[in-house]
Formats: C-alpha cells, structure tokens, sequence
C-alpha cells in the first residue's frame, strides 16, 4: 500500500485510520488461459509511481475482513466476493523508517465483472500474468508469493477456483485454470472422468460462440454441491 507523508491519521471526515496497520489484498485473476494479478501503481507517499498490491488503512471502527472488503470496492465495484486472510506480515524492516504491520488478504475475482474505479491515490491498475510479476513495493512479492502457496493448497481442497470463471465455461477453460493454478500439465480424458464424477457440474444446452475451432459444450457448477463441497472440503487431485 501507500503511506501519507503526514502522520496525522485524522480525517476531516472524522473517520480514523488505526497508524501501523494495514490491509494489503492479492486479487488474483483469470484470463483465458493465464492466472493473472492485478497490480496497482501509486500516484502519492514514498511509494508513488512503484507497483505494488491494492491496500489502505485500517480504519478504527472497521474489522480486518470489513476492511478488505472496502478496499476491494472501492477499486474494483465488487462486494460479497471471495476473500480468505493469509497472516499478517510484521517485520520490523518490511517499510522503511517506520513500523507498519500489515495483514494479507487474497480474492478471487471473475475478469468479466471486474470495473476499476478511478482513484485519486491510484495512477494506474494493471493485470500482470503470474510468471511476469515485476519488483514490487516493501515485501509485496513474499505476499503474492506466499498467497500463490495458499491458493494452491486450497483449490485441492474446496473448489475455490470457480470463482475465477463466468458463470458458464468449457471443461477445457476449467482444466486450464487449474493447471495454470498448480503449475503443473494435466491430462485431459483424466481431468474430464474425474470432474464429471464429482456432479459439481451442470451440463448446459449450450455451446460457445463465436469461435473459430468447433464449439465445445458449456457448463455451470451446481451452486448446492458447490456449498456442500466448500464447507466440507475435498481432494482434488489429479
């Protein structure tokens, strides 16, 4: 995030920023065939014109989650999304010259309802593919680095990853989303027999258009296994 030069944390608005805590959220997205990152490049503080992860201030009155929340609207137009805390990162040297602490979040987020806002302390928002991530601001790269592990280890057990899909997709989108997740190849009769035994999926009668290569068939998760698998967890190996 970025830091006022002021240490005045009173606005005029009377809401209060707690000073030394912060919300910093990876939002993770998915592009075709690319796990993608949206990254934020600062118009004001010590770190204007440097790229870094969307954050803000704890605000006194708010919780950790609510705060992530806001923040993610406020950039983006989305709410009820979903978000997972990762841990908060404290080390004493992570920002210069003073002691901040800040407390992770990553989300999920489907690229078509995806609407940034324009902000005054934000010059530029921007997708970066997860193997093109550039250096960024204090310790954002060992933040993405260590969401990236936690969404890894999640999607094998909850099926998280849907939220990175419109809401109707080919069983090819969905293979490539997780190999794009895992880092890893996936052989596509297994993916296919072992997804389709699961009857998360609700085959539509539907195909894609507009496409150059023949139209494959489109499907959407059943919303209520979806709830039963995410509560009580899974294995999603392949």
């Amino acid at each position: 995030m970025t830091f006022p030069s002021s240490k005045n944390n009173t606005k005029t608005n009377s809401i209060q920023d707690i000073d030394g805590i912060t919300i910093d959220c990876v939002i993770f997205g998915f592009n075709k065939e690319s796990l993608e990152v949206l990254l934020v490049q600062h118009a004001e503080g010590e770190s204007i014109g440097k790229w870094g992860l969307l954050g803000g201030w704890l605000r006194k009155e708010e919780s950790a989650d609510d705060a992530a929340q806001r923040i993610l609207y406020e950039l983006t137009s989305l709410d009820n999304i979903y978000l997972e805390q990762l841990k908060a990162f404290g080390d004493p040297n992570r920002v210069p010259e003073r002691r901040v602490v800040t407390i992770a979040y990553y989300t999920l987020v489907n690229r078509e309802d995806y609407n940034i806002k324009a902000s005054l302390t934000l010059k530029e928002a921007k997708w970066y593919k997860i193997n093109d991530i550039p250096n960024l601001i204090f310790d954002h790269n060992e933040i993405l680095d260590f969401s990236l592990m936690q969404l890894r280890n999640r999607v094998r057990q909850a099926p998280i990853g849907f939220n990175l899909l419109p809401e109707k997709f080919t069983l090819l989108q969905l293979m490539h989303l997780y190999e794009e997740i895992l880092g890893i190849t996936l052989d596509k009769s297994n993916f296919r027999r072992k997804i389709l035994q699961m009857k998360l999926l609700v085959p539509l009668d539907e195909k894609q258009q507009d496409v150059s290569h023949r139209a494959a068939q489109l499907y959407k998760f059943d919303s209520e296994i979806y709830e039963k698998l995410t509560q009580k967890g899974f294995n999603f190996e392949f």
